[in-house]
């Protein structure tokens, strides 16, 4: 056979070899073709449901959360966020079960949870029901016996007071990486693609980003992203930290929660608020706001969202869904917890009853999020105009528009009862039909709209 090969015409073989090449070209340029045509527009739609997997059961693992993916469907949610699935490591841990941002190592699954193949099955489920997927990035630091450590103890920043690892600030179970090291910084870009390659993940949760130089962010991005496009989330606020909206497709919006707080507690005026989302506003759409009333942190350690803003808890969370950005939800909001803070590092499941009384009220918001254009985030045809009204120190109003399409909504964020308030902007105009109650009201008649105290509708035009 091979004398045959050999004893083929020159132009016989080229003709071959052309052919061969052909075959080849026309893969790629199709593989390139699938590449292209993957998007991340749908961040413009979304909203985020932060899965605590160690308390999202009784069971704690991935085939749980697999179980209750139906659902969550039907509730309207849209991304999964699942916090650190990695090893957690076991060297000054704090708690029986010690802290999910601690990692042991970056390309393991934490075993609390499942297995490998448990995470990878719940991510195919959720695809397959529509879901995206990101997952929680640790980058900034590492628990005390992270494999590298052992392997590359030049990958950590150290402590000259102590000749050992330094530790993170205020965490004494976690140690800083050492991002002036470039082969430190290709093992963990390798470790960010390992997960994409590896399990189909749709994008990052980046924990506290802005600890880690927005050089590293640049350099991870392209290199991560020539597997498929990401979403990227960071945990930063832009008014801080302008620099990183080069890379994040939306940020936390953390003066915002803390205002609103002060907003309920101390009874500040409703101008605070404004003025800061005129800030928030001023940044433009290149990046996009998260709106959140809690997280993992928060309902463990500063509070639920009812204790930090009592009746205005709900009146919060139809802003969060509404304004311009992308609304997070943390599991167990739609239950609702009130007073319970789930632990940190114990198990301490979420008491589940099987009533979840917000489940239809969150199904409403995030269907008109996805379906109804005007409330497209980061979209400079998406407007977003605050209104005066004539209870102005009483009442958040705002219209959003997308050409014909307009959404609008009216918080009374007040303990006032019986407010009677009207819409004094002429751009409202029309009939409009509240999502909660299905009543139409016709705003060229300039209706007068009683309100109970922190009470919220949200028209569709």
């Amino acid at each position: 056979t091979i004398t045959t090969f050999v004893s083929l015409k020159f132009s016989t073989m080229k003709k071959l070899f052309l052919s061969a090449m052909l075959g080849l070209s026309l893969i790629s340029c199709s593989a390139l073709q699938n590449q292209k045509t993957m998007t991340t527009d749908w961040k413009h739609t979304t909203n985020i449901y932060e899965v605590n997997v160690r308390q999202f059961s009784k069971e704690g693992t991935f085939k749980a959360v697999e179980k209750e993916l139906p659902r969550l469907k039907r509730m309207g949610v849209e991304t999964l966020w699942f916090m650190p699935i990695t090893p957690i490591a076991q060297k000054n841990k704090k708690g029986t079960l010690g802290s999910q941002y601690a990692a042991q190592d970056y390309t393991s699954i934490n075993p609390e949870f499942g297995t490998l193949e448990d995470f990878k099955s719940v991510v195919n489920e959720a695809h397959k029901m529509g879901f995206k997927v990101i997952i929680d990035w640790v980058a900034n630091h590492t628990g005390w016996d992270h494999v590298w450590t052992k392997t590359h103890p030049d990958f950590y920043l150290m402590d000259p007071k102590t000749n050992d690892f330094q530790i993170a600030s205020g965490m004494d179970d976690i140690i800083e990486l050492n991002y002036q090291n470039p082969k430190m910084r290709e093992a963990m870009i390798e470790a960010m693609k390992y997960w994409v390659r590896e399990t189909d993940i749709d994008g990052f949760r980046c924990d506290l980003a802005s600890w880690v130089e927005v050089d590293f962010w640049q350099q991870a991005k392209p290199e991560v992203e020539t597997i498929k496009p990401l979403f990227w989330l960071g945990e930063y606020d832009e008014l801080d930290n302008p620099d990183y909206a080069t890379v994040f497709d939306a940020s936390y919006s953390w003066k915002w929660m803390h205002l609103t707080k002060d907003f309920y507690q101390k009874k500040l005026p409703i101008t605070d608020l404004t003025n800061l989302l005129s800030q928030y506003s001023a940044i433009g759409n290149k990046s996009m706001r998260a709106w959140f009333t809690t997280n993992h942190d928060e309902n463990t350690w500063n509070g639920t969202e009812y204790e930090k803003y009592g009746e205005m808890a709900k009146a919060l969370a139809v802003f969060s869904a509404t304004w311009n950005g992308v609304p997070l939800m943390y599991n167990g909001q739609e239950l609702p917890l009130l007073n319970k803070r789930l632990e940190f590092f114990e198990k301490d499941p979420i008491p589940w009853n099987g009533e979840n009384k917000l489940e239809n009220f969150y199904k409403k918001l995030f269907e008109l999020k996805s379906k109804n254009p005007a409330l497209r985030g980061g979209d400079d045809q998406a407007t977003t105009q605050i209104l005066k009204t004539s209870a102005p120190d009483q009442v958040l109003a705002y219209l959003r528009k997308n050409g014909n399409d307009e959404v609008l909504v009216i918080l009374n964020l007040s303990d006032a009862q019986r407010l009677k308030v009207q819409i004094l902007d002429e751009t409202v105009k029309g009939k409009f039909k509240s999502i909660f109650s299905g009543l139409t009201t016709d705003f060229d008649t300039k209706p007068t709209i009683e309100m109970y105290k922190w009470e919220y509708i949200v028209f569709e035009k």
